[in-house]
């Protein structure tokens, strides 16, 4: 009997010190965004670039033509149902 309340002594004691160091934790933590609050950076400014369909090449209308039937085929829809907004090359 003495063995089973000295391991339920020792399991209380750990969980005690266990929480106490989480407690100590979030506190340093609460301390820390107080003084030290997160700034997020501002985001880079947007490329400025012509959209391929306002470049008036015939080429890049072919090509955006090409790529507007094979996604409506892919998709099973209408090509009136798909709109392209935004292209970029890699």
């Amino acid at each position: 009997m003495q063995l089973i309340i000295q391991s339920v002594q020792v399991s209380f004691l750990a969980m005690g010190v266990i929480f106490l160091v989480l407690g100590v934790l979030i506190w340093v933590i609460r301390v820390l965004v107080h003084f030290l609050p997160y700034s997020a950076e501002p985001a880079p400014a947007p490329k400025a670039s012509a959209p391929a369909a306002a470049a008036g090449s015939s080429q890049d209308e072919d090509h955006l033509a090409a790529i507007h039937a094979a996604l409506a085929h892919h998709l099973g829809k209408s090509p009136q149902d798909i709109h392209i907004v935004n292209i970029t090359s890699q």
